[in-house]
């Protein structure tokens, strides 16, 4: 049995979850609405205020759906009860970003401004050098977040660039004079 598949999923007070026969799951909740089609093998059953989710038989491919299926619905009652953010961070003499309505401003060292605009449902926020990134669905936050620092990836000699709070840039030595 998947270890992660065999995992009931609780559903909160206040999140509301829908499961059609093709497996379309609908989870309403304080902070929104998610759908999503999930694998159609997979059996599942709400149970009270548990999702069970059970695969039909022991194939390769059944016991990775498991574990994914179980995963996908998880991480959509976690979106409409709590929500995702991501933090990012800009580093660089002269880069910069600024929130102008749904668009995001971006001066990093280019000819030109990149300007970005806000996915449905996703909101950013800009406080000094940091953008933050929420919204309900974790798989378009942080699609978002990587768009944003593909703009600009930290390089590994002055760190500049754009980088998650968390991520460790691993710093190289410059060029070595002769002596």
């Amino acid at each position: 049995m998947s270890r992660i598949g065999r995992l009931p999923i609780t559903v909160p007070a206040g999140v509301d979850v829908t499961i059609t026969k093709e497996n379309f799951v609908t989870v309403k909740g304080p902070k929104g609405t998610i759908e999503k089609q999930v694998p159609k093998e997979m059996e599942l059953k709400l149970e009270g205020s548990e999702i069970v989710v059970t695969r039909p038989s022991e194939q390769k491919k059944m016991k990775s759906l498991h574990g994914l299926t179980r995963t996908l619905v998880f991480n959509m009652v976690e979106g409409v009860t709590n929500g995702y953010t991501k933090v990012l961070e800009i580093n660089g003499v002269g880069y910069r970003a600024k929130k102008d309505g749904k668009k995001l401003d971006l001066s990093l060292g280019y000819s030109h401004p990149v300007v970005m605009e806000d996915p449905e449902g996703i909101e950013s926020v800009v406080e000094g050098n940091k953008i933050t990134i929420s919204g309900i669905s974790k798989e378009k936050v942080g699609q978002y977040a990587a768009e944003i620092r593909f703009k600009r990836p930290p390089e590994p000699y002055k760190g500049k660039g754009i980088k998650y709070i968390d991520e460790v840039i691993k710093r190289k030595e410059g060029k070595a004079g002769k002596s």
